[in-house]
């Protein structure tokens, strides 16, 4: 029931109740840290990413990329490489992050739709372990930049992107493997058997494998199953050594929803493969995003008004809002809502979580459930927020971005800190 006390499963691998009934990550009191860093506050499980990390590398083997537009800073690049992971990055910024944290370039995979000149340029000038082709265009690009290389050496590998035309059962506008959609080649237009034979003719690029990736927040395995029943049969004959599905899988966001495992996911894409003669030797790999980083951070936030309007409803407004989770407005995600100082009680009074922005749809949680008793500067939070939080996170009405923690241990440090009004004018003129 949405009243009932919030599911342990939605919350990172660490918590646990303290003496003083306070909710605890990582050893480290949730009321502390809001106190220490102030709100809003991005807090993520250092314990639970690195055995999510784990976790896909168990289920996937060398190859399997973590894929950092869920969420990316340094600390975050090099806990994912200090893990075993490659990482996947899908614009020159998230490149430059990865490289900056002292991640090899042979560890990166190079994604995009639209790839620029100078993405291609710094990609090839550091040596990416793989570059995703997804368009006509980019092999053309690609070809002419190759043509006359600047003092590079050895061959750039690359995966070609193509749709296998599949629907996954997610938010439309988080499906990726369907016919209509800007990613890849299809394969039943037969564009993406000419992409691989166009990629063929270039002898300054080597062809490694193909790559597809159906959608976001699945949670349907017969979706991974169809695709890789699909890409099986168009990508067996090629003789390639690398098959990537992508990413995609799905995580519990409220009571009553359950995921597959990574070990599940896995077992039923290689079944799969099988069925449609993928030769066992061939490295079978994925890109998990969010089932690595979600679950293991929760947002704090302060209440600082609360307005009952009678046989309506309550507004519960925090000094955060839209501008550092907007997954609410864009896709009508659902989160639930809950006080760290009594997280395990139940919730009987209904309200509506806002933030301060000026927008009525400015919605963290539209119908949310707390305890009796919640008061302005109350600390209230988001479980399940670590994946397109601060990914997605704006400057919207010129609020500064939150600041990122990372607990572990009983100790707390900033990964990311909180910007300042400054930092809000740095690049004005």
């Amino acid at each position: 029931m949405a009243t009932a006390a919030l599911e342990r499963r939605l919350l990172p691998r660490t918590a646990a109740v303290g003496p003083e009934g306070h909710l605890r990550v990582g050893d480290v009191d949730l009321l502390e840290l809001a106190a220490e860093f102030g709100t809003p506050l991005f807090v993520y499980d250092e314990d639970h990413l690195r055995h999510a990390c784990r976790e896909a590398l168990a289920a996937w083997g060398d190859g399997v990329a973590y894929a950092a537009k869920a969420f990316l800073c340094r600390a975050m690049a090099r806990l994912a490489y200090e893990e075993g992971m490659h990482i996947d990055v899908a614009s020159g910024g998230e490149l430059h992050v990865a490289l900056s944290a002292g991640v090899p370039a042979a560890k990166l995979v190079l994604h995009g739709n639209n790839k620029s000149e100078g993405e291609l340029a710094q990609a090839l000038d550091c040596g990416v372990g793989r570059i995703v082709v997804d368009s006509f265009d980019e092999i053309a690009r690609l070809g002419r930049m190759l043509d006359a290389p600047p003092g590079r050496t050895g061959r750039p590998r690359a995966l070609v992107r193509v749709t296998p035309g599949v629907e996954a059962h997610t938010h439309e506008y988080v499906r990726t493997g369907g016919e209509d959609s800007k990613f890849g080649f299809s394969v039943a237009s037969g564009a993406a058997a000419q992409a691989v034979a166009a990629l063929e003719l270039l002898p300054a690029v080597e062809l490694v494998g193909v790559h597809a990736h159906i959608g976001s927040q699945v949670f349907d395995v017969s979706s991974f199953e169809q695709a890789a029943e699909v890409l099986g049969g168009f990508f067996a004959p090629l003789g390639l050594p690398e098959l990537v599905v992508g990413g995609g899988l799905g995580v519990p966001y409220v009571n009553g929803e359950t995921a597959p495992t990574q070990a599940e996911w896995a077992a039923a894409t290689r079944a799969a493969c099988a069925r449609s003669g993928v030769d066992p030797a061939v490295r079978l790999s994925a890109e998990p995003g969010r089932s690595i980083v979600a679950t293991a951070g929760l947002t704090l936030y302060t209440v600082g008004t609360v307005k009952r309007l009678p046989n309506i409803r309550t507004y519960v407004s925090v000094d955060g809002g839209m501008s550092d989770n907007p997954r609410p407005v864009l896709y009508g995600s659902g989160y639930e809502v809950f006080l760290p100082r009594a997280v395990g009680a139940a919730r009987p009074d209904p309200i509506r979580l806002v933030g301060k922005h000026c927008e009525t749809g400015d919605l963290v949680v539209p119908d949310g459930f707390v305890p009796r008793g919640l008061s302005v500067g109350d600390i209230v939070a988001t479980p399940v927020t670590g994946a397109y939080g601060y990914a997605m996170a704006s400057n919207y009405n010129k609020v500064p971005r939150p600041a990122v923690v990372f607990v572990a241990d009983g100790s707390a440090r900033i990964v990311v800190r909180r910007e300042t009004f400054e930092d809000l004018t740095r690049l004005d003129s």
